[in-house]
């Protein structure tokens, strides 16, 4: 015969279970979340290593239950054009190219995109090689028919572009040294809206071809060499392409908009 006491006993006991189990959904959750964002942090900035939300988003999926579903994609309308004729390049090439840049010089960089004109002015005097990279590959048409292949929305407000493969592993097949990293308009840790940085696998000298626009304020640690400003047409660009969204619906992946740069061109003066 069960006892009043053993009985009280038992009662706490299954109610102690119940709250280590709410507890611990909560910190399930958490977690999610918190790698959400963690991943959007670390890829703007990987150029070269899918494995930074893939394995992560995917595994929390199967975790989920019918309770505590996965985010619904949202897929807004594009608000694009069609892309013009021709296809990413296969280039590649095995060292950085000459330096060729006249560090006192004004360049600009225009990026001619199916959602409109994305115009830069181009840092020579504090990220010389990153603008001679960039001056390189577009004179020999690396970006041209390139997708812009991610849209961050959440914590980190980015669009990525620069791969000719639109997976986030795509290069020119060298590698360019960090620049401009104690850049003063790096207030706090955070990418002012309006720079346009590069993209690197997370270790030092890193970059190749893949780069970020900030189209709002986002909070990054300094290792991503800001080469640039954005001009007021490809604000409007940026934040027309932000608008429709991303496709995973957690903040993070393929923008709803075709964003392709049919054409990128280096000037200076």
């Amino acid at each position: 015969m069960v006892t009043n006491e053993q009985r009280r006993r038992q009662l706490a006991r299954e109610k102690f279970e119940r709250q280590q189990q709410r507890r611990e959904a909560t910190r399930r959750k958490a977690h999610r979340r918190n790698a959400v964002i963690a991943a959007g942090v670390a890829v703007v900035l990987a150029a070269g290593a899918t494995a930074y939300a893939t394995g992560a988003l995917v595994d929390d999926k199967k975790k989920d239950t019918a309770a505590d579903a996965a985010p619904t994609p949202k897929k807004g309308p594009d608000p694009c054009a069609k892309p013009a004729p021709g296809t990413p390049s296969a280039k590649t090439w095995k060292s950085e190219p000459e330096m060729t840049v006249d560090k006192s010089a004004s360049y600009a960089m225009n990026l001619t995109t199916t959602c409109g004109t994305i115009d830069l002015k181009l840092d020579a005097a504090n990220a010389p090689h990153t603008v001679n990279s960039f001056a390189f590959l577009a004179k020999e048409g690396f970006f041209d028919h390139s997708k812009c292949h991610r849209l961050t929305t959440a914590g980190i407000y980015v669009l990525q572009c620069g791969d000719p493969k639109g997976t986030g592993q795509g290069g020119p097949g060298y590698t360019i040294e960090d620049e401009n990293l104690k850049d003063s308009k790096l207030k706090g840790n955070v990418y002012p809206a309006g720079t346009v940085a590069m993209a690197n696998t997370g270790q030092p000298h890193t970059g190749g071809s893949q780069f970020f626009l900030v189209y709002q304020d986002s909070q990054l640690p300094p290792q991503y060499t800001p080469f640039g400003t954005i001009g007021a047409e490809g604000m409007k660009t940026l934040k027309k392409i932000a608008a429709a969204g991303e496709q995973s619906g957690a903040g993070d992946g393929a923008p709803n908009a075709t964003v392709v740069i049919d054409k990128a061109a280096v000037t200076g003066s």
